[in-house]
């Protein structure tokens, strides 16, 4: 039935499918260390350090994984991304006495790797498989693969949940090692293409983008990010359990639902963001929900500072910015993409990514910084601030769709 398919549309369904594989065991791996490393006895700001090198390293990875994408072509970066997760989930497979906390930070940071490696692949793939000019069809495709991405990280939580819960940490890992596994041999099978190995070999100055488009789309990128994980990462769940008794598979629960909900709305983004058929986005659009986004944390604060029903504010709240910062991560994530130049395509979307991986950790390390001293109402200020810069900075995106 696959080989009766178009080339391209077979070649996106092995992409898709890779990076569907690893977002499932990345979301799983995800809750099973938090959970496990809870029951042992670790604090909230304890556990969010064990993903430090995580965030890290995914810096690293995009600078050079598209460099190594353009060099090598995408479907190697790819599958070596594969490989890398079934290591570093085989790193936890030692009995419970030698789990340190370097050992974690470390199997973490090769996850970090490898889901970074995977997802610029994934993303820069899409481009090289979609005929020039089929720029609504180009939209659909990264929506559909950004959004089921992150609905599937959301069940990937639960999956974590139901495994350690069901057979136990170890078997759990174990399970994931030997699927991933299989997934991996069936892509060094399937994907033999050169996807995206640029003509001219890559010269290792070329990692840093020299186009205006992508430099600016990379700065709004970074803190779009850093403002949602300054209040999302750490500050949401310590402040359920602390303030409100959450037990941690409510607030796991919650967590999940949240993403898989954030997910959807990544994918449906064509059809929000376009007031006719076959609109595609351009700056204009990313720099007026931008704006729409940076009120929805000054709401929030305001309405937590002023009102009893916190906790109604804050979750109604987290659900409104969760649909509109999934549009305008639908609508980056497009427009890296179509931006990108075509011959090397990972080069540019690898350098966008590190800005997106910085963010992240930018945002990581102040969510329990912040939270820690002044608690979680600061923490809404500076996603509101970040997102601010967010705003100002979309203004130098083109307004008009680039050709």
């Amino acid at each position: 039935m696959l080989s009766q398919l178009p080339k391209s549309v077979r070649q996106y369904l092995i992409v898709t499918g890779n990076y569907w594989s690893f977002t499932l065991t990345d979301g799983a791996l995800r809750m099973l260390v938090v959970l496990y490393f809870y029951q042992l006895g670790y604090g909230a700001l304890d556990i969010a350090l064990l993903f430090l090198f995580y965030e890290f390293f995914g810096v690293l990875t995009n600078l050079f994984g598209g460099w190594l994408g353009a060099k090598w072509g995408l479907n190697r970066t790819m599958n070596i991304g594969l490989f890398m997760q079934v290591v570093a989930l085989s790193m936890l497979l030692l009995p419970a006495s030698y789990l340190s906390i370097p050992w974690v930070m470390a199997a973490q940071a090769l996850s970090g790797i490898a889901k970074d490696l995977n997802k610029m692949s994934a993303k820069s793939a899409i481009k090289t498989l979609v005929p020039k000019n089929a720029s609504s069809t180009l939209y659909k495709w990264v929506a559909l693969l950004t959004g089921s991405k992150n609905a599937l990280k959301g069940v990937g939580f639960f999956l974590g949940g139901f495994l350690l819960s069901a057979i136990g940490f170890h078997h759990a890992i174990l399970s994931m090692v030997i699927g991933l596994g299989i997934v991996w041999l069936a892509s060094l099978y399937l994907l033999k293409e050169d996807l995206g190995k640029a003509k001219n070999k890559p010269k290792f100055s070329q990692m840093f983008s020299k186009s205006r488009e992508i430099n600016i789309l990379s700065a709004a990128r970074l803190f779009l990010f850093g403002a949602r994980d300054v209040w999302f990462v750490v500050a949401i769940p310590v402040y359920l359990t602390s303030q409100f008794h959450w037990d941690h598979w409510r607030v796991g629960s919650f967590l999940a639902l949240w993403v898989i909900g954030y997910g959807l709305v990544q994918s449906l983004a064509p059809h929000l963001t376009g007031k006719k058929q076959n609109q595609t986005p351009s700056g204009g659009q990313a720099r007026f929900w931008a704006i729409l986004l940076t009120l929805t944390p000054a709401a929030i604060a305001i309405g937590m500072q002023n009102f009893d029903q916190t906790l109604e504010i804050l979750l109604g709240g987290l659900i409104l910015f969760g649909v509109i910062f999934a549009i305008n991560s639908s609508l980056h994530s497009y427009l890296i993409v179509h931006y990108a130049s075509e011959d090397g395509i990972s080069l540019d979307v690898g350098f966008y990514y590190m800005a997106n991986a910085m963010g992240r950790l930018i945002g990581t390390v102040l969510s329990g910084w912040v939270y820690q001293d002044d608690g979680i109402i600061p923490c809404l200020w500076v996603s509101f601030g970040f997102l601010a810069l967010t705003s100002l900075i979309s203004f130098w995106l083109p307004k008009s769709q680039l050709h």
